[in-house]
């Protein structure tokens, strides 16, 4: 690790508290607007990540605040599964406050693989391509680019069809029983493992980020099953409702054994066809361009246009 970094007097620490959303949100949402031109996040999405569930924000996050008490920068430590791997977020515009939030994700991320029993811990960053300062200090920490993501848009302009069922197929849509639930998570795990960043949580944990997620409801779940067995599956959120008027997918994914089959094209078709319906303006998606399938030129094919890209940069660092 580099030399450390001293958070300059003219600041202070603490953790997070609910409180805090307001302030907090208007901070991130200039810190995002000068790096890629809009806000990129809600104030209920704001408010939502200081009490997530698993989320311990008197070790995991760090508050900076300025003279006058408002937030001048912001970062968390978010372990998944068995924390042998650790999500990192920072965001400040001072250099000097950045760097220091760096290294306390850092280091927070090697104690919590510690204290699981890891000898290493992988640590995970998503930074916009144009956030020149954060992207420096990761390389600046030995952090290399694993792989890039670019959102998607494509825009409604006018009534949407709506696509027909692949043969052999039933659609369910809304998981609202435990059983639903629990294959839809089986069918998650089957579709991403092995991909960047892809932790498998406990299914306890992946219910409880699920029901306390403000911009999701269990009703917007889609599974694609064949002969009885779940083979593709489809989330949508209300993530980019207030501030874009548009649907959002935040995630799809196709069993291994039944890609090429027409099963992604029917799920963003459908999710066209109902945003359309809903009188939302586009509809947007996050895409790995690493991803094992030709996923960026999926979505190229039934219309959809890249507008950010964001990279996904990684560390493994040994916790003794």
């Amino acid at each position: 690790m580099k030399a450390t970094v001293v958070l300059p007097d003219r600041y202070t620490v603490r953790p997070p508290e609910p409180g805090d959303a307001e302030a907090m949100f208007d901070m991130l949402s200039a810190y995002n607007t000068a790096v890629v031109g809009f806000a990129d996040c809600t104030l209920e999405e704001t408010a939502y990540c200081i009490s997530e569930p698993g989320f311990e924000r008197t070790t995991d996050g760090w508050l900076v605040l300025a003279e006058g008490g408002l937030p001048a920068g912001y970062a968390t430590a978010n372990g998944r599964g068995d924390r042998g791997v650790v999500g990192i977020e920072v965001a400040a515009k001072d250099p000097e406050v950045a760097g220091w939030l760096v290294e306390q994700t850092m280091r927070r991320a090697r104690a919590m693989a510690r204290e699981r029993g890891h000898a290493e811990v992988t640590i995970d960053a998503f930074v916009y391509r144009a956030d020149d300062l954060l992207r420096g200090l990761l390389s600046d920490h030995d952090f290399a680019a694993g792989t890039t993501y670019h959102r998607m848009q494509i825009d409604h302009t006018g009534p949407g069809a709506t696509p027909e069922i692949p043969e052999g197929v039933v659609v369910r849509r809304g998981a609202f029983d435990a059983a639903t639930r629990l294959a839809a998570h089986e069918a998650v795990n089957e579709c991403f493992r092995g991909q960047f960043g892809w932790v498998e949580d406990p299914h306890d944990e992946w219910l409880a980020h699920h029901e306390g997620l403000p911009i999701f409801e269990w009703s917007q779940l889609t599974l694609l099953e064949v002969e009885g067995r779940p083979v593709a599956i489809r989330e949508c959120t209300d993530g980019h409702v207030e501030a874009d008027n548009c649907g959002h997918i935040g995630m799809l994914g196709v069993v291994e054994e039944f890609r090429g089959r027409g099963l992604a094209k029917f799920l963003l078709r459908d999710a066209f066809a109902r945003d359309t319906a809903a009188g939302r303006a586009g509809t947007i998606l996050l895409v790995d361009t690493n991803n094992p399938t030709p996923a960026l030129g999926l979505y190229l094919s039934v219309g959809m246009n890249p507008t950010l890209v964001v990279d996904g940069w990684r560390r493994v660092l040994p916790v003794a």
